[in-house]
């Protein structure tokens, strides 16, 4: 039986941070073999994070974009105030 479009957005979601297990993996294929919208939601996804990762490489090597110590200190007590 296929999984569900929630399950296969769910693991195509948690491929881009982690290795998808054998069995999940084999899931998902079968999935988007037949699911055009799971496949177009694979392939936005990858798009976003490819755009996302261009532009946070610009900004990293952009000398005219720079934090105040401010701003770094604020977002770090954001961070562990998040963080368990």
């Amino acid at each position: 039986m296929l999984i569900s479009c929630k399950q296969a957005s769910r693991l195509i979601s948690q491929s881009l941070d982690r290795k998808l297990t054998w069995s999940e993996r084999l899931n998902l294929k079968a999935h988007l073999f037949v699911c055009d919208m799971c496949r177009r939601f694979q392939a936005h996804l990858t798009m976003i994070r490819i755009s996302v990762k261009r532009f946070t490489h610009q900004i990293e090597h952009d000398e005219s974009v720079r934090l105040s110590e401010e701003a770094k200190q604020r977002i770090a007590r954001v961070i562990e105030s998040n963080h368990p």
